[in-house]
């Protein structure tokens, strides 16, 4: 492979902190150096990025990707595609499908698939228990040799504290990674706005924010008696993050996302019964989306990701309280992601170090980093490109976006996997 130097680019390196403008030489797949200022006389491909940013390719921790089962609403080449176009080198697969990827069978054919279809680094995950219903936990071990990089039975909570308890010391045993969806089951069911005056008002059944805070308290309890690895896929309210803070600080393994949904949108946005707002957990209020946000800033809440979850027009063509949950948002995560750096609440280091760092490093990963040996997963990118969104433009096969029609800025130029250019903006 032809050694490439990127020269003139912005490089956002999420690791150093730095936003500077410099040069990139990548070769064999992988970056071998860096620098700030003018690119050393060499006999690599010269790549002129015009001032526009280099950074890191996202590593997307909590992709739907409808195969098995139902692969109208998005397969493993559409998903690839879209994630292409988005800047995303590495989705991180949910469980979540039909049937349940709860064995090594299963896991082995979505794994053939991914390889055959995509263009970006999939990474599968298994589910937790036997059919995601929380009763008897999967074969963990096997699963792990078959390439499962984490357990989750994404949004359905284990209810048998004594399963779930089991589960996580099992997975301790593994070195295995628990990936879970901290809300309180009993409160949290049906639910489909937050509560308060706006749900009341449009009649919604709601859920309190303390869901989240007492699904996420039963869960640090059991990490201090298990010691399991342990990640909190979403906390999306500002009443969660005292105890998330304290299980840090007392040295518990534990790291928690949040959605870029909760971090651009809140509860207000639902407006008239508009289904692909609809999520999960809901939006929130105002006051806890900049608490979100602020958590983000310090570190608190380590990583961001898509949550991208493809629904058919029949699934949210319903009453609010019928439509189903998820919005797709493999190419919609840096625009909106890009929203936060303009309103100058987060810079470009830190937003890299939620959505490439923190999500590689929590699965050990090599990628999400800009140092020589990593692999040249990088996303180009001009943050300053206005546009309006068109939901029937997405390389998704569903288009339900909550950003259709909005006024977006900033659009991926290219994204290169392993040095290869594998999207390049018409």
């Amino acid at each position: 492979m032809t050694a490439q130097i990127f020269t003139n680019a912005r490089l956002i390196d999420p690791e150093a902190g730095t936003d500077a403008l410099g040069w990139l030489l990548i070769a064999d797949g992988k970056i071998k150096d860096h620098g700030k200022g003018a690119a050393p006389t060499t006999d690599a491909q010269m790549i002129d990025c015009g001032g526009q940013c280099l950074a890191p390719g996202i590593v997307d921790i909590g992709v739907k990707v409808c195969e098995p089962g139902e692969r109208h609403k998005e397969s493993y080449k559409s998903a690839g595609l879209a994630a292409a176009a988005g800047g995303v080198t590495t989705i991180v697969t949910r469980p979540d499908t039909s049937p349940a990827i709860d064995t090594p069978e299963t896991l082995e054919f979505v794994t053939r698939r991914a390889q055959a279809d995509a263009p970006v680094n999939v990474l599968p995950m298994a589910a937790l228990t036997k059919g995601r219903e929380g009763r008897e936990m999967t074969e963990i071990g096997f699963l792990q040799d078959a390439g499962a990089v984490a357990f989750t039975d994404c949004d359905h909570m284990i209810a048998n504290t004594k399963v779930f308890s089991r589960a996580l010391t099992y997975a301790k045993s593994c070195g295995a990674l628990v990936i879970a969806h901290p809300q309180e089951p009993g409160l949290s069911a049906g639910a489909a706005a937050t509560s308060g005056k706006f749900a009341s008002l449009r009649g919604l059944p709601a859920v309190s924010p303390m869901a989240e805070r007492m699904g996420l308290d039963r869960d640090i309890a059991l990490l201090e008696m298990t010691r399991a690895k342990y990640h909190a896929d979403q906390i999306t309210t500002a009443r969660a993050l005292p105890a998330l803070e304290r299980a840090k600080r007392n040295g518990l393994d534990i790291t928690a996302g949040t959605s870029i949904h909760h971090l651009t949108l809140n509860e207000l946005d639902v407006a008239d019964y508009r289904t692909f707002f609809k999520v999960k957990p809901p939006l929130r209020s105002e006051d806890d989306r900049q608490a979100v946000i602020e958590a983000v800033r310090t570190g608190l809440i380590d990583t961001i990701s898509s949550m991208h979850t493809p629904q058919d027009e029949e699934s949210k063509r319903l009453p609010f309280e019928e439509a189903a949950s998820g919005a797709v948002a493999l190419e919609t995560l840096l625009p909106a992601a890009l929203r936060l750096y303009h309103a100058e609440q987060l810079d470009l280091p830190t937003l890299f170090r939620a959505m490439a760092l923190n999500p590689a490093k929590r699965l050990g990963l090599d990628s999400g980093r800009l140092a020589p040996g990593a692999p040249a997963d990088l996303v180009l990118f001009d943050p300053d490109v206005p546009f309006v969104l068109d939901r029937f433009s997405l390389k998704s096969k569903s288009q339900n976006t909550p950003f259709d029609g909005r006024r977006m800025q900033g659009k991926v130029t290219a994204t290169y996997v392993a040095g290869q250019e594998i999207y390049r903006r018409p």
